[in-house]
């Protein structure tokens, strides 16, 4: 089984605000159905915030840097047998939260 990143950018949930309890519920339901079906690992949305950033030498600063290009406004990590099962999930929550959802694999660790 493989682990995939299922994730949207912040600011992709255009709809009102409104909107947003029945948005919540539904990706709630998306999220039950992925446990129910044993691929849930985690996931959840992220606070629209400036992070703090880290560097090698421990300082810490407020970014993200100037150059980023999007930030992530949630996430789910699903474990799954193939790509187009974790394509099949994404399908899902990017109906249910109404924008695009972008799928990447993440890389096999023997340690985890």
């Amino acid at each position: 089984m493989t682990r995939y990143l299922i994730s949207f950018d912040d600011g992709a949930m255009t709809f009102p605000e409104e909107e947003m309890p029945a948005v919540g519920e539904a990706a709630h339901q998306v999220v039950r159905a992925a446990q129910e079906a044993g691929v849930w690992v985690f996931g959840g949305g992220v606070e629209s915030q400036r992070a703090s950033i880290v560097a090698t030498d421990g300082k810490v600063t407020v970014g993200p840097y100037p150059e980023t290009k999007a930030v992530i406004g949630g996430f789910a990590i699903v474990e799954v047998p193939s790509r187009e099962e974790a394509l099949e999930w994404a399908t899902k929550f990017a109906v249910a939260c109404r924008c695009a959802q972008e799928v990447r694999e993440i890389m096999f660790d023997p340690l985890v």
